[in-house]
């Protein structure tokens, strides 16, 4: 098949999306449902419940650093052939897990799904590029944002339905079926990017993992072992440093410095950070600000539930608007909706506010898709098309770096702060929205 001059036509397109959109679903819900899973798989196991944490760290931490070594290894041998490696990889690996008799077991196929979802996340972007027209890139994103948001939401009572009537393996296993019916409509049906058949870096792919590795390994020891923190934190600035340096020169590098010299990319790299990390903070931080005002874990989750819900609703018209209005525009607004919410509600006297908080809830979701759909769509709008792996790689990181500073500071305030934990931590939200906020408008013009 030839490449595609700009998306494809109907009905391939249709198809090549419902391929992507069964992709990112699964990797989305793989790794929520486990979370529901931990206690019975520590049991199951005989592990404590420390290390079957590492289940989902390794997953993470496995994502976080392959990105945008995968980005640019679909920009060299296509991202059609990437993409679809790395699904059939998570797929192979997730029958694996399910079969798997051990822990070391279990962590290694959990570390192959990584990778294999990385691939699929770092070329989701990519792919979503070439599948549809330059005009409809917004509504197209805005799509992908809405998969994600309903996957997201829907993985907990999934997973609760799942481990009524079936032992945790099967949490793995039904990844499986739908994954391979993803991968025989993508066989047909997604993008034919040629890719450039330029050199893979492998050097600078060993020198990103080594740098976000070590960083996010620093990050997770940092409140318990601190001087071992700092120093696996130093090792991974100098790696960062020797990694950078290597990339100046380079005309398509693997760390997307080229791309981040365009202004209105920075800053919505920047942006989006900020805004996870709003997300994130807010996010974990909330059920025990709930918790400590008397509500119980099934009220809490009964009033968190239309956060995710308003960002499905509000993400696909915030892509679609976004082929019109300006992106700043939309992402100021959107971010002033979230800090207002989270203000309303660390102000707020919580006890009975049960459908008052589950509407203010569902504002800061919508808030938060109306960020970042637009958001995003500058970021991939913006970068050459040739480039649109490594762009929708940097977006992926973006991603990541937020959620794990939103995280990260969340620990610290409940260190520092004590009982007062959970509100500082909202509080640092809000300030994290409002940066958001202000980086999205200071786009104008750019």
């Amino acid at each position: 098949m030839p490449p595609e001059a700009d998306g494809l036509p109907q009905p391939r397109r249709t198809l090549s999306v419902i391929a992507i959109s069964l992709s990112i679903a699964m990797t989305v819900l793989d790794s929520s449902m486990l979370n529901v899973a931990l206690p019975g798989i520590a049991h199951d196991l005989g592990i404590t419940p420390a290390t079957a944490t590492w289940l989902l760290n390794a997953y993470q931490l496995t994502v976080v650093t392959t990105l945008l070594p995968l980005a640019s290894l679909g920009e060299s041998l296509g991202f059609r052939r990437v993409f679809l490696s790395g699904f059939v990889l998570f797929a192979g690996a997730a029958l694996g897990a399910a079969m798997a008799g051990s822990f070391e077991a279990l962590l290694g196929f959990r570390i192959l799904q990584g990778l294999g979802a990385s691939a699929v996340m770092s070329l989701t972007a990519g792919m979503i590029r070439h599948t549809y027209p330059a005009k409809d890139l917004g509504k197209a994103l805005g799509i992908n944002a809405m998969v994600v948001a309903v996957s997201g939401a829907s993985a907990p009572s999934l997973a609760a339905a799942i481990l009524a009537v079936a032992p945790w393996p099967v949490l793995f296993a039904v990844n499986v079926p739908v994954s391979l019916i993803g991968i025989a409509i993508g066989l047909r049906t997604l993008p034919n990017h040629p890719g450039t058949r330029r050199r893979f870096d492998l050097a600078s792919a060993a020198l990103n993992v080594a740098t976000l590795g070590l960083f996010f390994l620093g990050l997770d020891l940092l409140l318990h072992e601190t001087l071992p923190a700092l120093a696996l934190m130093a090792a991974a600035a100098l790696a960062g440093t020797v990694l950078v340096k290597r990339q100046l020169s380079r005309p398509a590098p693997l760390l997307p410095v080229d791309l981040l010299r365009i202004r209105i990319i920075a800053l919505s790299v920047l942006a989006a950070i900020s805004a996870f990390g709003a997300w994130y903070a807010s996010y974990v931080s909330l059920p025990f600000l709930l918790h400590g005002e008397g509500f119980s874990q099934v009220m809490t989750g009964l009033v968190m539930t239309p956060w995710p819900l308003g960002m499905a609703l509000s993400a696909p018209l915030a892509g679609k608007l976004s082929d019109r209005v300006p992106s700043w525009v939309l992402g100021g607004i959107g971010m002033a909706v979230l800090a207002s919410a989270l203000a309303v509600i660390s102000l707020a006297p919580l006890a009975g506010w049960g459908l008052a908080l589950g509407g203010l809830m569902w504002f800061c979701g919508a808030g938060f898709g109306c960020f970042t759909t637009p958001n995003n769509r500058t970021m991939l709008g913006a970068a050459p098309k040739t480039r649109a792996g490594s762009a929708g790689g940097m977006q992926a990181t973006a991603r990541l770096l937020g959620t794990t500073l939103g995280t990260t500071v969340v620990g610290i305030c409940f260190q520092v702060a004590g009982e007062d934990g959970p509100r500082t931590a909202l509080l640092c939200a809000i300030g994290f929205a409002v940066l958001a906020g202000v980086l999205s408008c200071s786009r104008r013009g750019a």
